[in-house]
């Protein structure tokens, strides 16, 4: 009998097939017998004490003009499947996290949920860095403004994001004596009412920042390193950073080895580490990418490295 896989992910019609990791994992599993169910966008629920969810049937293709079939959707117990991916990508909003308590649910009734649905509300992305000071560039989290300004006096060049952004957007590079300071601060912090993150800039940014894989606590020994291009200081391929491919180094394998403890620990089997310089900047939970580039470079299958852990669970 085929074992079952759903996944809770952004709109599958929306992707970009070529450079999805989720599409790299949901081919993977369907080359391994997996019947694939996609997870209808806000169809979970509970049920009494049961966890359901609108699921349709999904048939994946590696075709970057025609990557999916999706058949009708029926509610289905989920308790009832067997691995559930959960790659929905950020924001971190109230919805997502009432999302992971269903999916705990799910998950105390018996599906293996990648990843951990605690793990990703306790992880998050930019502040989960900050249990490894020794990895980390000098660092605040605050709302208070003269705080910040202090910050920024204190390290001269700093970058300061919200805690809720991916893909590079809302970042902002500043200094001590910029006159926008203040109304990137008051912008980021909602006049004071969110956390607003500030690093020290780390200049080797022009040499990318690095995406490491861990699968299960240990790193694919390549990253994607993402290049700034023109006078963007951001990297994020999708403000236009080059990806190119490189060997981990002897620092990217001893920051790997000081987190990953951590990431096993806590049932988080496919996370993505940000590396600057010499620096951990951030981790990334809920749904780090760069598989698809990084098997083209090196000729990997990572996504068959992570069925094989899944798998072993299973088990």
């Amino acid at each position: 009998m085929k074992r079952t896989l759903a996944v809770l992910m952004d709109p599958i019609a929306a992707i970009h097939p070529e450079k999805d990791s989720t599409l790299a994992m949901l081919l993977e599993a369907q080359r391994r017998g997996y019947e694939l169910l996609y997870a209808i966008q806000g169809g979970l629920s509970m049920r009494g004490g049961e966890p359901w969810a609108k699921l349709a049937p999904l048939e994946v293709r590696d075709d970057e003009d025609d990557w999916f079939t999706l058949g009708d959707g029926a509610w289905r117990d989920l308790s009832t499947v067997e691995v559930v991916l959960a790659r929905k990508d950020p924001p971190f909003d109230d919805q997502f996290l009432y999302d992971t308590m269903v999916l705990e649910l799910a998950e105390m009734k018996g599906a293996l949920v990648v990843n951990r649905p605690q793990g990703l509300r306790d992880a998050n992305e930019k502040l989960f860095s900050l249990h490894f000071p020794q990895c980390t560039p000098p660092t605040i989290v605050a709302r208070d403004a003269a705080e910040i300004r202090r910050f920024a006096a204190e390290h001269g060049e700093v970058v300061l994001k919200p805690l809720d952004g991916m893909g590079g957007r809302s970042i902002f590079r500043s200094r001590h004596h910029d006159p926008n300071l203040n109304v990137i601060i008051e912008t980021l912090s909602d006049n004071g009412r969110a956390l607003v993150a500030a690093q020290r800039y780390i200049p080797e940014i022009t040499e990318g920042d690095k995406r490491i894989l861990m699968i299960e606590g240990e790193p694919v020994p390549y990253a994607l390193a993402r290049i700034p291009q023109g006078d963007d200081f951001r990297g994020n391929l999708a403000r236009g950073g080059k990806g190119v491919g490189v060997p981990l180094s002897e620092r990217d394998r001893w920051i790997a080895a000081e987190v990953g403890p951590e990431l096993k620990r806590r049932g988080m089997l496919f996370v993505g580490l940000d590396v600057i310089g010499a620096y951990l900047t951030e981790i990334n939970v809920t749904s780090p990418t760069c598989i698809r580039e990084l098997d083209a470079a090196f000729g990997l299958n990572i996504a068959g490295q992570l069925f094989d852990v899944i798998e072993a669970k299973l088990k």
